[in-house]
């Protein structure tokens, strides 16, 4: 056993120098086809230096970081080849790619950023964060429940972008000695404002009911196995596809069988199910989503049915019914401070139960009452604009206090950031 999983390990450690070598040629035609980056233009930076395997974090970020451009202007900052090749054919906002920190020294440089945006806690964020004489802004890539959004390690950023009162709450537990009333600020949920922005459904509503199932993976720990899609995730599919009354709607998380291949193949029978029910019935229109954009799921589905994840909340800030999947492993924590105190869980059992209990939720009025309550708790007011406003609000504060600081200091004269080691290559990057 132990041999074999030596051998697998060894193969996916040679195709991943392969592709990443492969992207590092094809990354450099594309560079060259590039016009240079404007000098001080830019104002806020968005430091990625994760792979291409984590860019959900920063794609449900496009929609406002584009918007925010037109009175900022924003630019990405991609430290792997992998992210930097996609994110120039799909980012709308421009890119650096910045490999070594020589690149990333040459861009500080060259622009003038005041505010410097943090989407997850990768180690290599502090790389970025020694720079110091403008803010660092943790952003995070959702809000969620999950004891990832109670780190320690907020702490590290001069300010955050947190959701609302219980993000807040959520925090205050933890971080001690930390000056939320300044440090913390709440803007909601930008994304929610962008949740559809014209997008073509990529199916012909009708009368049959739209149920979203959108998992999260396996997680790499019993504490964080809050994956359905080989607990739940086969049976309530297959019941959905087969009463003729539901379309479904699957979007996997993008690790989902990255550790346990049990999920990889729960993941791909899903899939093949889903084919199999379309070309029985073409008009079912049933929908595998594996693409980059997420929004309009959560706002054209009737029902949605999710893992304990940021999913919970993207959806909750849509404001519609929706189902929680109960984790099989009883190792899982869940914090039930929060909503999760009072959502609907869905809980493992046959195809018939998880179908019923899904069309219960979907027309529970006392249930969709109370999710209001909690919407309002976690995001505040919903109305369409506001939390884009907060968003702006919150950028142009950091700006004034960066103009303060700078006025304050101005007569401090200039100091060498440089890193000594900034002219040596980092190690070969390895990417999934």
């Amino acid at each position: 056993m132990g041999l074999r999983k030596d051998a697998r390990r060894a193969v996916k450690l040679a195709k991943d120098i392969m592709w990443s070598r492969r992207a590092q040629r094809s990354l450099g035609v594309k560079l060259a086809e590039q016009e240079p980056l404007p000098p001080h233009r830019f104002r806020v930076g968005v430091y990625f230096a994760d792979g291409k395997v984590n860019l959900y974090q920063l794609r449900q970020w496009y929609a406002p970081l584009a918007e925010l451009a037109e009175r900022h202007p924003v630019l990405i900052l991609s430290r792997a080849s992998g992210a930097a090749l996609t994110l120039l054919d799909e980012s709308p906002v421009p890119v650096a790619y910045v490999r070594r920190v020589a690149d990333l020294e040459r861009v500080i440089a060259e622009q003038d950023l005041h505010v410097v945006f943090y989407v997850n806690q990768n180690a290599k964020n502090f790389q970025m964060m020694r720079y110091g004489r403008r803010w660092h802004v943790f952003i995070n890539h959702g809000e969620s429940d999950k004891m990832y959004m109670t780190t320690n390690q907020f702490k590290a950023y001069d300010y955050s972008l947190i959701a609302g009162d219980a993000a807040r709450a959520r925090l205050e537990k933890v971080l001690w000695d930390y000056d939320f009333d300044k440090r913390a600020i709440p803007i909601g949920r930008p994304q929610a404002d962008h949740y559809l922005d014209g997008a073509a459904l990529p199916y012909t509503p009708d009368e049959r009911e739209v149920v979203l199932y959108a998992p999260t993976w396996e997680g790499d720990r019993d504490a964080a196995a809050y994956g359905s899609i080989a607990t739940h995730g086969v049976p309530l599919v297959q019941g959905l596809l087969a009463t003729g009354r539901h379309r479904v709607i699957y979007r996997p998380h993008p690790r989902s069988g990255v550790v346990d291949h049990e999920y990889g193949a729960a993941n791909r029978a899903i899939i093949s199910a889903i084919e199999a029910a379309n070309a029985a019935d073409p008009t079912a229109q049933h929908v595998y989503d594996d693409g980059p954009k997420l929004g309009w799921q959560l706002a054209a589905a009737d029902v949605a049915v999710v893992d304990i994840s940021a999913m919970v909340y993207d959806r909750l800030a849509a404001g519609k019914p929706l189902l929680i999947t109960r984790p099989a492993n009883p190792e899982a924590q869940i914090d039930t401070s929060g909503y999760l105190q009072a959502c609907e869980w869905l809980d493992v059992t046959d195809a018939a139960a998880m179908v019923a209990r899904v069309d219960d939720v979907a027309h529970d009025v006392e249930a969709l009452e109370r999710l209001g309550l909690w919407v309002e708790r976690y995001f505040g007011d919903p109305t369409p604009g506001v939390t884009t406003a907060r968003f702006h609000a919150a950028v142009d504060h950091l700006m004034a206090e960066w103009e303060r600081f700078a006025a304050l200091h101005a007569a401090d004269g200039d100091i060498d950031e440089r890193d000594v080691r900034a002219g040596e290559q980092d190690d070969e990057e390895l990417e999934a």
